[in-house]
């Protein structure tokens, strides 16, 4: 087919299928020359055409463009960008080095893909990767455009995003590689560590009670970023920010990623599951100074990264070797742009940001008032409806829980929560008076009279840190299998093995550790705000003691699916917490809880032992709250004994033919543990013994 050559437009960025071609362009501000280069199949060695795109036809201002005719969705192609190679002045063009364009929409020649290759000098084409050009719907192109070169008209099935509200919503934290990697699976050999296999587990994640799943990084990444003999396994090492990993799809051919990704939402938006992913916008896979050439660094380096005064190295306020110049004018856009297309190309609901707190520093890296990136995401129309959560920090000491610019948009991981009620729970001192905070949606960190406080994200454990049982079971991270010497990893995990390290066959200690358990979900599902839940804490699964296990895709991290077998008490118990606090008022409301003892608004009242009489002071372990609305009729009185023996609380007095049931007690043996409000039995006494380390629940029936 004849391919025509001709100058193109600066607008869209990115290959843009059009009317008899593709239009090409890419943002390479000091580049003095550029080739595009056109390969007939992605393993291809060598570019079957290689375009030299004239200054004075295909340039405009900073950009480079180009139209080719005869060429459609599915073309392969990749760039070389020459100009001045003088690290001072922070530009390192490399002629030898092929380039992926940052718009792609998929990335192939993983196959023949050699990290080391874009590090070292000489050609690297047969080991570069490549990007494969996609008919979007988002410029609208395709209504002229020949049907042959068309990409195949995607049946959304009138999909549409579900919008579950903030106080609606139980968060599932997972790696889409780790869920069904394990054999135990049951998933095909083919679909396994695949979104294909992720959509076969989607009658688990409905039974479970999750209303959104929060996945690991699925932009396009590279697992060869990490040390000789490991994989970079959670993926927060970006190197496209449009393309959905390879490396998660059971298919093979170019665009493949893109449509079972698609199909994964599809089907997870059919069981009323929404999608968020987690984005990494404040690094890329091209590390520090020594690291390979990719893609920005060859383009634009002194654009896309943030750079020391020297300009030859990288600030690294992400702790990944470089930092992404998010409030760069062209970054921003490409951010923006990202956000957009996965909105509304790919129907997901949502954005974790990965050390969002880089995204608040200038283009010098100091923080800002009023970050305009942030602020174009606050404002952009396309956004509007989708749930937006900072990680409210980042790797160099920049730490804004609380005060997050632009609030009345994000929702924060909240990491007090964390440490505060793995310390409770655990039995430090001087913990009471902090966890009633936590409890109320933490109004002492977010003050804001008008801000929900659904909007705070509570966790007890996430990817980063201890699984839920090694945090009852480890005092110590072993992360050897890291090969640091457990250098890595956090060290303050505010964890307790309750008497032995690891596995053990002591019944008395698995059985205090099981309590443990139930006891961290029952104050993450009884508090005010959004609970997140790590993937596969519900069956305890175990990374055996490893605390940071990024490079582990091995057994260490993937889900155990004997475990839900193995684990049938620990699972049902939360299922039905997730199901009985979905289905109240009180876990629904918006606004901040008064505390009081006569008001017709849900409230909460604090007690200790005795009624009305919390006690607040350092060697107190132990904290009871009542919890009402009046309008729906709703009572609870919820204690919480975090002290190492029984103790007796008062139970409020209840009206003519009410009477407290008990609904959660940790202390007993399943199924007595967690009962449904029918068949919960009556307590008949004004009090309640509570055994030692242990949680009840009392709903007035």
């Amino acid at each position: 087919m004849h391919e025509e050559i001709l100058p193109g437009f600066s607008f869209p960025i990115g290959a843009t299928v059009r009317s008899g071609g593709v239009n090409f362009c890419i943002y390479a501000k000091y580049a003095t020359a550029m080739e595009l280069l056109l390969f007939d199949e992605p393993t291809a060695p060598k570019p079957a055409r290689v375009i030299q795109l004239d200054p004075k036809i295909h340039r405009t201002f900073y950009y480079w463009h180009v139209f080719v005719g005869g060429i459609g969705s599915g073309q392969v192609y990749a760039y070389r960008a020459h100009g001045p190679f003088i690290p001072e002045e922070g530009m390192r063009f490399d002629g030898s080095k092929v380039l992926l364009d940052p718009y792609t929409r998929a990335v192939v020649n993983w196959e023949n893909y050699d990290r080391e290759a874009a590090i070292y000098p000489g050609d690297n084409c047969a080991h570069a990767l490549r990007g494969v050009v996609f008919a979007s719907s988002i410029y609208n192109w395709e209504a002229d455009v020949p049907r042959h070169l068309q990409s195949t008209t995607y049946d959304w099935e009138s999909d549409l995003p579900i919008r579950t509200p903030y106080a609606k919503t139980i968060i599932y934290e997972m790696h889409v590689g780790g869920f069904t990697r394990d054999p135990s699976s049951g998933v095909s050999a083919d679909k396994r560590g695949t979104y294909a296999g992720l959509v076969e587990k989607i009658p688990y994640l409905k039974e479970l009670g999750v209303t959104a799943v929060e996945l690991l990084p699925v932009h396009q990444f590279d697992d060869q970023d990490v040390k000789p003999g490991l994989t970079n396994y959670w993926g927060y090492s970006t190197i496209a920010f449009f393309a959905p990993h390879a490396q998660y799809s059971s298919r093979r051919d170019p665009l493949g990623p893109v449509i079972e990704f698609r199909d994964m939402v599809k089907a997870l938006h059919q069981a009323g599951i929404e999608v968020i992913l987690d984005v990494v916008f404040n690094h890329t896979a091209e590390g520090d100074h020594t690291g390979p050439t990719l893609s920005f660094k060859g383009l634009a380096n002194r654009a896309y990264y943030i750079l020391e005064l020297d300009q030859i190295h990288y600030s690294n306020y992400s702790g990944c070797g470089n930092t992404l110049k998010a409030n760069h004018h062209v970054v921003g856009r490409m951010i923006l742009d990202s956000l957009r297309y996965w909105v509304a190309e790919m129907h997901v609901d949502g954005f974790r940001f990965d050390l969002a707190s880089v995204l608040s520093r200038s283009q010098t890296g100091h923080p800002l008032e009023d970050p305009p990136i942030l602020w174009m995401i606050e404002a952009d129309p396309v956004l509007v409806n989708a749930k937006i959560i900072a990680e409210a920090w980042d790797a160099a000491g920049l730490y804004q829980v609380g005060s997050f610019p632009v609030a009345d948009r994000f929702a924060e991981w909240n990491g007090p929560f964390r440490d505060d009620v793995r310390r409770f729970v655990k039995g430090d001192t001087g913990m009471v008076k902090t966890l009633a905070a936590r409890i109320m949606g933490s109004p002492d960190i977010y003050p804001q009279l008008d801000r929900e406080p659904n909007r705070s994200i509570n966790f007890v454990t996430c990817h980063d840190g201890f699984t839920m049982n090694d945090l009852v079971s480890y005092n110590e991270k072993h992360n050897e299998a890291n090969n640091e010497n457990s250098r890595d990893g956090g060290n303050d995990n505010h964890s307790w093995n309750c008497g032995v390290e690891g596995a053990t066959q002591d019944t008395a200690i698995e059985s205090l550790r099981l309590r443990q358990i139930k006891n961290f979900y029952t104050i993450l599902l009884f508090s005010q705000g959004t609970p997140m839940l790590l993937m596969g804490d519900e069956v305890r699964r175990t990374q055996q003691g490893n605390n940071n296990a990024y490079c582990q895709d091995s057994e260490i991290s993937w889900f155990n699916w004997h475990s839900v077998e193995k684990q049938p008490d620990l699972l049902r118990f939360v299922k039905d917490l997730i199901w009985f606090t979905q289905g109240l008022e009180l876990f629904q409301h918006e606004k901040i809880l008064t505390v009081t003892y006569a008001s017709q608004e849900p409230h909460i009242v604090w007690h200790g032992v005795r009624l009305g009489q919390p006690d607040w002071g350092e060697h107190s372990h132990s904290l009871a709250f009542t919890l009402r609305h009046p309008k729906a009729e709703e009572q609870l009185h919820i204690i919480l004994n975090a002290y190492w023996e029984p103790l007796t609380f008062e139970l409020p007095p209840l009206g003519h033919g009410e009477v407290w049931c008990r609904i959660v007690d940790t202390a007993r043996s399943s199924p007595d543990d967690v009962c449904r409000p029918e068949a919960a039995p009556a307590v008949h006494q004004g009090y309640y013994s509570v055994g030692p380390r242990s949680s009840v629940v009392l709903m007035v029936r």
